[in-house]
């Protein structure tokens, strides 16, 4: 009976450790191609491979739940072994609940058009904070149980031979160390991390309070001050932008780039209309500004699954601007050059045609900041932010179609929020 229950308990262990395996393997997948996904450095170079990196977080992100389910069926037993051992029982718990989490904030952002904006936005920033406490807690919990580390004649001296109880008698044992070498590495496993961690983890902090629409307006601030442009003279706003209408952004922008972000000054700087158009334009600095602007309040929207609300912007509808230059009957398409020399993308002439769409110089009353796509950008608000092209210099019209940027690399043409 004994060598049945042995074997038994050979077999529940084994399975516990394939399930740790499987479990340490997912995780592992997830944290890298997450950090890819977020990495900027990255977006640049992987092109349409960060298409199917997104595909496969999701997709092992879905898998992800089968592990938990197994050891749902295997808890009842697990939990007996753990009857006196409530550290364990805690970090059970703790893993458990970190995957449980990951998956339902994931599979909300997986189905963001579903769910809506608000709601992918409060799952971004959850899957965001469960992974700053997630990822620390299992490296932490990784490297302190190596086998170096649990080798008890690594961690601490061994007396309990005769020759030692000898030596004991003849000379009294100085007291044993409080703290041993295990505690020592993992107390400075622990704080190498606190302070490699902690200043990044403070700051999103910060950033997802405005995520949630809490505290966005300093961040936008230090983006202001920090700006790289230099066009005068500086716009001034209208009536309705300062205060701003719509009172004041409610998030926080998160700043996505493929190209190190460029500067501008009135040396380097026009916009031009050209293309299928009865006349062509180009303005400088001084006089893009002086045209008539108009206010709007809306809602930004990125793919990724961050909003901002009630934007005010300042800017040019772009159907005057078409208007002006007249859009000849073989044009079909409007394409918009980014000033990054790269970024390109299009909309239809219905599209065009929109009320909301606006070639913006302001924000909440200040100029574009560089980082948010300054001096001058594209808002679509009914579409998602990829359609918005920061940096904008040139619009043409042109008579077939234009693959953008993102669509080339698996975006959607149809970037409807």
């Amino acid at each position: 009976m004994s060598g049945i229950l042995e074997r038994l308990r050979k077999g529940f262990g084994k399975k516990l450790v394939s399930l740790h395996t499987w479990n340490g393997w997912i995780v592992v997948i997830l944290a890298l191609t997450g950090l890819v996904l977020v990495g900027g450095f990255w977006r640049g170079i992987l092109g349409e491979g960060r298409v199917w990196i997104k595909w496969l977080h999701i997709v092992v992100g879905i898998a992800s739940i089968m592990p938990v389910l197994y050891y749902l069926l295997l808890a009842g037993k697990h939990w007996k072994q753990l009857k006196d051992k409530p550290a364990q029982r805690a970090n059970v718990l703790i893993v458990l609940g970190l995957l449980l989490g990951w998956f339902l904030s994931g599979v909300l952002l997986w189905q963001f058009r579903a769910v809506g904006p608000r709601a992918s936005n409060v799952a971004l920033v959850v899957h965001d904070l469960l992974t700053w406490v997630g990822l620390p807690y299992i490296i932490y919990h990784s490297l302190t149980r190596i086998k170096w580390l649990k080798e008890p004649n690594r961690r601490t001296v061994k007396r309990g031979d005769e020759r030692d109880a000898v030596k004991d008698a003849l000379h009294p044992a100085a007291p044993q160390p409080v703290y041993t070498r295990r505690s020592f590495i993992r107390g400075a496993i622990g704080a190498g991390l606190a302070v490699t961690i902690g200043p990044s983890f403070l700051k999103w902090v910060g950033d997802s309070l405005g995520n949630l629409g809490v505290g966005g307006s300093q961040t936008l601030d230090k983006l202001i001050e920090n700006d790289a442009n230099s066009l005068v003279p500086v716009p001034q706003p209208l009536p309705a932008s300062a205060p701003p209408l719509g009172g004041g952004a409610q998030g926080q922008f998160r700043v996505y780039t493929v190209t190190p972000i460029p500067t501008f000054s009135n040396d380097n700087w026009s916009f031009t209309i050209d293309g299928l158009v009865d006349r062509t334009f180009k303005w400088d600095w001084k006089q893009f500004v002086a045209l008539k602007r108009e206010v709007q309040v809306s809602d930004f929207h990125c793919v990724t699954g961050w909003s901002v609300y009630k934007n005010t912007w300042e800017g040019i509808k772009l159907k005057d601007l078409l208007k002006q230059a007249g859009v000849k009957a073989s044009a079909r398409t409007v394409k918009f050059y980014s000033g990054d020399g790269v970024y390109t993308d299009t909309l239809s002439l219905e599209q065009a045609d929109m009320d909301d769409v606006l070639v913006a110089v302001m924000h909440d009353g200040k100029p574009i900041p560089s980082d948010l796509g300054g001096p001058v950008r594209l808002i679509v608000p009914k579409m998602y932010a990829y359609k918005s092209v920061k940096w904008l210099n040139r619009i043409e019209l042109i008579e077939g179609e234009h693959v953008g940027y993102w669509e080339q690399r698996g975006y959607s043409n149809d970037a409807w929020v």
